[in-house]
């Protein structure tokens, strides 16, 4: 029997669907060839789900607790969001765009078949106003034409129910007929992995709302149902001409980011002429960002001027890519704490964790670094003092799966920027690693921060808001003026000596407290040079390397 369109049924749907792309999910990355060949599809868009259905039992939950029950509002609403917060690839990023859209029309409305039909129509709309580019043949396409078949059917007496079945079939339908549309597919012999991922989403609406399981598979291939979809041929890396092209944007940089409307139009401006791929989805505020670029960090850094950037994730696709891509000689993962930080890794080849203000990485994290990374040695930078013990769990498990990992020990970012500038695949590993411990430990560390509460200091008793300058881990200086309290914590880090200061400056440092510092170091300690970064980091206004 037919069940409602409510706030039991988004739940349902977004389990349904999230056991859906687990099945397909290998099949889908195999067929993952537009618009970079790089075969994850399928994994982004089951990450993707999987955040939207832990934001509706999220939701669920809080409302129990209240003693209410959620509305179709609620529901659809935690979807969406969760999605947009956890959207992964460019098809994650467009699927959570649909969502957003379909809450845009379900959450006014009691989820009858008229609204569901104008709720898709939405959905579809939405992504190619979020696609920079938009190219038919891809999920776009799938997404319009189920959006017409959902129209079609709610102007009859189908039902909810009949709505997303018709919305399920039109979309099939318009899946198999994306090879004759997009070059890059009819070479491969495959369909759209994004809309096959549509319509696997799509079909579990489906069964929610009709009551029923579906027995027809997903078909992958233009004239062969799923099962054979391993079979497929994923070469090289394509480009949206077309052409394998092993030169394309190296890298895929994604990051959600708080702005309004009009800094995110500017940002869209920006991004399109740094590279391709472009989907900027959201809204209220709230944004998800993805682009293909070959200056990771100039994608970064627009957003900072955009906004706050966070939960920042940079992927090098290493040229051309096959299903499985040739393992590198030897890479560096780094942890760092702001989005600057991160596109300074990316830019000199390593492969950048950022770390989201208040929750540090998990081992596990740290291990999909290292696989990400894709070779056969890495060095690991864990940044911090804290993560010590989690790093060396994470070099533990790679090592057992085969990768040569080195810890470096590197307890602050700047201690990882001095034994990043040394590093050199071309030499032996124990010489690498030699260098670039030699570098970290030639390298004192301070930080300023502020005082939360009154509390006892290596350096006496401070205040709420004090500035803190903490030298090699301790703190040294208590002051009341964060530039004078900077300054304070040069002159003792450079009375043992020193060639390079290092200033990095975080999200909160004031307006012209680098051109100060550096006007300072070079007026008292003559034949010091100084460099400045934008780090972008929250956990401390500014971070300070002395060489």
């Amino acid at each position: 029997m037919p069940y409602p369109l409510d706030a039991a049924a988004v739940r349902s749907w977004c389990g349904l669907a999230l056991e859906a792309l687990g099945r397909e999910r290998e099949r889908i990355d195999a067929i993952n060839v537009y618009p970079v060949a790089d075969g994850d599809t399928g994994t982004n868009l089951y990450l993707t789900l999987e955040s939207a259905a832990r934001a509706v039992e999220a939701a669920f939950d809080g409302h129990a607790s209240a003693g209410t029950a959620p509305r179709l509002a609620d529901a659809i609403g935690a979807m969406a969001h969760g999605a947009l917060i956890g959207a992964r690839g460019n098809s994650g990023t467009i699927v959570a765009q649909m969502l957003r859209g379909m809450t845009e029309v379900l959450a006014a409305t009691d989820g009858s078949a008229d609204a569901l039909g104008r709720a898709l129509r939405r959905a579809a709309a939405s992504t190619y106003e979020a696609v920079a580019h938009p190219v038919e043949g891809t999920v776009l396409t799938v997404a319009t034409a189920a959006a017409d078949a959902a129209e079609r059917a709610a102007g009859g007496d189908a039902g909810a129910a009949g709505v997303a079945r018709a919305a399920h079939e039109g979309a099939r339908s318009a899946l198999q007929e994306t090879p004759g549309q997009l070059a890059v597919l009819a070479r491969a012999g495959v369909v759209d992995a994004g809309g096959c991922g549509l319509v696997a989403l799509l079909g579990a609406l489906a069964d929610v709302l009709s009551g029923e399981v579906s027995a027809v598979p997903v078909a992958v291939r233009a004239d062969a149902p799923l099962p054979e979809a391993a079979g497929c041929e994923v070469a090289g890396r394509v480009a949206a001409n077309g052409r394998g092209d092993a030169d394309g944007p190296a890298f895929e940089v994604i990051y959600l980011l708080e702005a309004g409307d009009a800094a995110v139009a500017g940002l869209r401006a920006r991004l399109d002429g740094l590279g391709d791929s472009l989907v900027v989805v959201g809204g209220d505020g709230l944004w998800n960002v993805h682009v293909h670029v070959d200056d990771a960090g100039a994608a970064v850094e627009a957003g900072i001027e955009a906004g706050r950037p966070y939960r920042i994730r940079i992927t090098h696709f290493g040229g051309a890519r096959a299903k499985e891509p040739e393992m590198t000689a030897r890479a560096v993962v780094a942890v760092v704490p702001g989005a600057g930080l991160a596109g300074l890794c990316a830019e000199a080849g390593a492969t950048p964790v950022p770390v989201r203000p208040g929750e540090p990485p998990a081992s596990g994290e740290l291990v999909q670094a290292i696989r990400q990374a894709h070779a056969r040695e890495v060095m690991l930078l864990a940044n911090d003092a804290d993560l010590r013990h989690t790093a060396a769990a994470a070099a533990e498990e790679a090592r057992a799966e085969g990768v040569r990992v080195a810890l470096i020990p590197t307890r602050s970012a700047v201690q990882g920027l001095a034994a990043l500038a040394v590093h050199e695949p071309g030499r032996s590993f124990d010489e690498d690693v030699v260098a670039m411990t030699a570098a970290a430990g030639a390298t004192r560390y301070a930080e300023l921060a502020l005082a939360e509460r009154q509390s006892w200091t290596m350096a006496g008793v401070c205040q709420a808001g004090d500035v803190l300058g903490l030298i090699d881990g301790d703190v040294a200086v208590i002051g009341s003026d964060l530039t004078g309290t900077a300054m304070t914590v040069l002159d003792r880090m450079l009375s043992a000596g020193g060639e390079m200061v290092t200033l990095v400056l975080g999200a909160k440092a004031p307006d012209g407290l680098a051109e100060r510092l550096e006007e300072y170091v070079r007026e008292r300690h003559l034949a010091v040079d100084t460099v400045v970064y934008d780090g972008g980091q929250h956990t401390a206004p500014l971070l300070i390397g002395v060489e």
